[in-house]
């Protein structure tokens, strides 16, 4: 095997360190400032100085770097799993500064592949430009969503219209001002065979009957950074039959092509924040003297320090070999691969981020340091994109398969 990146991959790695080094890290304090500033609906806008960050990725050409293809910047994901754990280091500024943040994402890529001309003109096309922020509508609180066949929300066919009628939450970047868009998935028919009841609509967010209700908290964040997580109700909500994504019923299929891009993205960039905890980690280690030595001469800690390195480099392989499988047998191929680092990465980041503020101590816990918003981010992520025991146990019967089990 090939382990060396090549020379697009290399260069991209260059600029976009130096990108970090140069205006990311140094706004990570600005960014703060301003977070703390703001009020009302400000809260859940980006800070200014996350604009002034993607005018500046988008004249170095550090933008879009996510999305393959003629929309995108046309990189491989074995291209992509570099730069997008680089951005995993600083993970409220940098995905957002380049253009690179979910929900948009998802949204684009679902809008590249699925999506009419007229579709990509209005809504693909400002979203590429970074003009407008996105939300994808899936999850539902009375209804347990990790088994999407059991969204309850209706989308109805009425003459040259649908109806859209359900409550969801957790849909992020919804509470954003700047989101114009919801991607919905509810059933067109419930009548229909289990994985074909489902379809995805376009909803404006200023459609009359949607009502963006509260924000949802995130381990006591409200996470605004990203346009926060909201609980939206949709009262017979009225689209043009146009807005429908691809064919009616085929919206368990678009959610699983939307969520495997999604699940490595997510996995890239928490080895990046595993970086981040592991750096921080050896500084405090480096720096602090407890009981006559240093921190970093304490057994436990040396222990913590290996293995979270042993730790990241598994995964980084396993990440890399399922990013290059996704590229030469596709989605479906790498199913088995994409399923295993959604399992085995944001638990292990977990752990390292825990370790970490337990070498801060009360610093780890607190806002002088970002181990408690990774700590919170790689928490989340065990559930987000589907939970860890959905992916075991869809795994594990893959596996018994293969002795005639059923």
């Amino acid at each position: 095997m090939e382990f060396g990146f090549d020379t697009r991959t290399e260069e991209l790695r260059s600029r976009l360190t130096a990108f970090l080094d140069e205006h990311v890290h140094p706004a990570e304090p600005v960014f703060a400032e301003q977070r703390a500033r703001a009020t009302g609906d400000d809260r859940w806008t980006a800070p200014p100085v996350v604009e002034d960050l993607k005018a500046e990725a988008r004249r170095q050409g550090l933008w879009n770097l996510f999305l393959p293809g003629e929309h995108g910047a046309g990189l491989t994901n074995l291209q992509y799993a570099p730069l997008a754990e680089l951005t995993g280091r600083s993970p409220h500024l940098a995905p957002p500064a380049l253009n690179c943040a979910a929900p948009d994402t998802g949204n684009m890529e679902v809008l590249s592949e699925f999506g009419t001309p007229a579709q990509r003109k209005e809504w693909l096309e400002p979203l590429l430009a970074g003009e407008i922020r996105s939300a994808f509508a899936m999850t539902e609180p009375d209804v347990a969503s990790s088994d999407a066949t059991n969204i309850e929300t209706r989308i109805v066919r009425d003459g040259d219209s649908y109806v859209i009628n359900g409550r969801k939450w957790y849909i992020s970047g919804a509470m954003n001002p700047k989101c114009a868009i919801l991607i919905v998935m509810g059933k067109t028919d419930p009548d229909a065979e289990r994985h074909r009841q489902q379809s995805q609509i376009l909803v404006p967010r200023d459609t009359p009957g949607v009502e963006v209700r509260r924000g949802m908290e995130v381990f006591g964040f409200d996470d605004g950074d990203h346009g926060g997580h909201a609980e939206v109700v949709f009262h017979d909500v009225r689209v043009p039959a146009g807005n429908l994504i691809g064919e009616e019923g085929g919206g368990f299929a678009i959610a699983q092509a939307r969520l495997g891009p999604g699940r490595i993205h997510h996995c890239m960039r928490l080895i990046g924040m595993a970086e981040r905890a592991l750096e921080l980690m050896c500084r405090r280690a480096a720096g602090r003297v407890a009981f006559g030595k240093p921190l970093a001469a304490q057994g436990v800690v040396q222990e913590w320090i290996a293995e979270a390195r042993v730790e990241i480099e598994q995964l980084r392989l396993l990440v890399l070999k399922t990013a290059w499988l996704m590229d030469t047998v596709g989605n479906r191929g790498a199913h088995t691969e994409i399923q295993a680092i959604k399992i085995a990465t944001p638990a292990a980041v977990q752990r390292i981020v825990d370790r970490a503020i337990q070498v801060h101590g009360a610093g780890g816990v607190s806002q002088d340091f970002p181990l408690a918003h990774l700590w919170a981010a790689a928490r989340t992520l065990r559930l987000a994109d589907g939970p860890d025991e959905v992916h075991k146990r869809s795994l594990a019967r893959r596996e018994l398969k293969k002795y005639g089990t059923p």
